[in-house]
């Protein structure tokens, strides 16, 4: 494809955001591998078909142990292009600190681009969804008792479609209502990351949802503005272009990979 990558096309590796799973890449995992693109569509811990309770799930390394083992366990000749989803934005920043050398690019979709994850205040600013224009919009779980902070939360049913796939097909919306599930919030607000020293080294792209409910456009310039990637790409599309411009964004994400040297 072009010497970053060799002769043989990428691997890509898909992470799934809170309360999603693996699942949610159906459509992109079917174009690629159409394709003859190699992928890996990874539940992290108490997502997708993983059984923890998301509950006991208290620390991000906790949670994205998945990824983290997965590429532990890397051939030491491979590199992989990892892509991330609103949250699994988390997921790839701890990735690129811990692994930078196995790692060819990063490529964020409507996702918490966080240098060192929720560090400050205006980390929780630019990448702490801002959903209260819409009311009580979440179920809430105590696993540490209502003294505690919650450990645990989902969208509720009735608003999934509202927020998260205004622009969706309904079957997806459906889909996604039978399958989400609680997603270990007391893990996401812990999540920081140490600057590793070759961090800077991995390129990162961002793709933009124009129409996000949920990482709005504003805050999503935000977050690029602070730790500026190579390319950003716009998407007319919701929080989940996976399911509401899967061509879309398969063409940007495979036009990224392309273009992966950075200047």
């Amino acid at each position: 494809m072009n010497e970053v990558v060799g002769l043989q096309k990428p691997h890509f590796v898909l992470v799934h955001g809170v309360c999603h799973g693996a699942w949610c890449w159906y459509k992109i995992r079917c174009l690629m591998e159409t394709s003859g693109y190699k992928v890996t569509c990874l539940d992290l811990k108490s997502a997708g078909i993983d059984q923890s309770n998301p509950n006991t799930i208290l620390t991000f390394d906790e949670y994205n142990a998945p990824l983290i083992d997965f590429l532990s366990n890397l051939p030491n000749d491979e590199k992989v292009i990892l892509v991330g989803h609103s949250a699994g934005g988390l997921s790839l920043t701890d990735a690129i600190h811990r692994f930078p050398k196995r790692i060819h690019l990063a490529i964020y979709v409507a996702a918490n681009m966080l240098k060192h994850g929720f560090s400050s205040d205006q980390d929780f600013k630019d990448g702490d969804p801002d959903v209260s224009e819409y009311g009580e919009i979440a179920d809430l779980e105590y696993g540490m008792g209502l003294d505690e902070p919650p450990t645990s939360v989902i969208i509720k049913e009735e608003f999934q479609k509202r927020i998260l796939y205004q622009m969706s097909p309904k079957e997806d919306s459906i889909l996604a209502s039978m399958l989400l599930r609680a997603g270990p919030i007391r893990a996401f607000k812990g999540a920081r990351f140490e600057g590793g020293k070759d961090a800077d080294c991995v390129p990162r792209v961002y793709i933009k949802t124009l129409h996000d409910h949920i990482l709005r456009p504003v805050q999503q310039e935000a977050m690029i503005k602070r730790w500026q990637p190579c390319q950003v790409f716009e998407l007319e599309s919701d929080h989940s272009p996976f399911f509401s411009a899967p061509s879309l964004l398969f063409k940007v994400i495979v036009e990224a990979a392309a273009a992966i040297t950075c200047n």
